[in-house]
Formats: C-alpha cells, sequence, structure tokens
C-alpha cells in the first residue's frame, strides 16, 4: 500500500476575464480536502495584469515569487510587494493584487474559502502612487 499519491502537473490554465484584467496564468498546485475550501496555486500576471476587487470567506496568503507587484485593501493604500514578500489578508477583507505597472509578477496563493468576485479594479485605482 502506497502512503504517497504523485499527481502529473495540471495544464496552465488562463484566468477568466470576470475575475482578472489582462492576462493570468494559474498553475493550480493543490486543494484541501477538508471542510473548508483551501486551494494552493502558482499565479503568473503579466504587464498591467491583476485581479478584480475580491475576498475570501477564510482569508489569503500570498508569497511574491519572482516581479514586482502590488496589493490593496479596500480604503487602503497601494503597497508595493516584491520576492520574498508575505501578504495575508483577513477573512472577508476586500482587496485586489497584480503586476506592478510596467513588470511581471508571480506568487504563490494560499486562499482559504470561497473567494467573492466583485468590479474590476479601475486604471486610476491601479495606477495610483504607494506612499
Amino acid at each position: 500500500m502506497s502512503l504517497v499519491e504523485h499527481h502529473p502537473k495540471n495544464p496552465t490554465a488562463r484566468g477568466p476575464a470576470e475575475w482578472f484584467t489582462g492576462d493570468v496564468f494559474i498553475d493550480t498546485i493543490a486543494r484541501g480536502h477538508g471542510d473548508t475550501p483551501l486551494s494552493v496555486a502558482h499565479v503568473h500576471f503579466t504587464l498591467g495584469a491583476r485581479t478584480a476587487w475580491h475576498s475570501h470567506k477564510a482569508g489569503q496568503t500570498l508569497y511574491v515569487t519572482e516581479g514586482e507587484g502590488r496589493v490593496q485593501a479596500r480604503g487602503g493604500p497601494v503597497a508595493v510587494i516584491r520576492p520574498g514578500e508575505v501578504v495575508v489578508t483577513a477573512p472577508g477583507e476586500w482587496h485586489w493584487h497584480g503586476a506592478a505597472p510596467g513588470h511581471l509578477m508571480t506568487h504563490l496563493a494560499v486562499s482559504e474559502g470561497d473567494a467573492t468576485w466583485g468590479e474590476h479594479v479601475s486604471d486610476t485605482e491601479y495606477l495610483a502612487d504607494p506612499p
């Protein structure tokens, strides 16, 4: 009896236009097996690409692996994020994240609970100067 499961790599998926502005590519790494949906994904944002406003029922943790990005909680300032940095969003917190203008950005996303998706981030919101 084997204690280890080995799964071949899933195909890279294009992020749906309802959830993203620009070209985003998602490599799903894992899905949880418990009561709260859990997913781990390697998400690749091209120049200018970003999520729409969204929240996660039980929160989300991002770990930037390459490039330069931006993240913002609703009502808060835009923050620059770089490789090795971790972003934690609280359960139900509305936020967006994506590549910084003129940059690519990739992060690991650990998402807990179902996501609720809202409106797309406007160019004015996206291009706001970080403090």
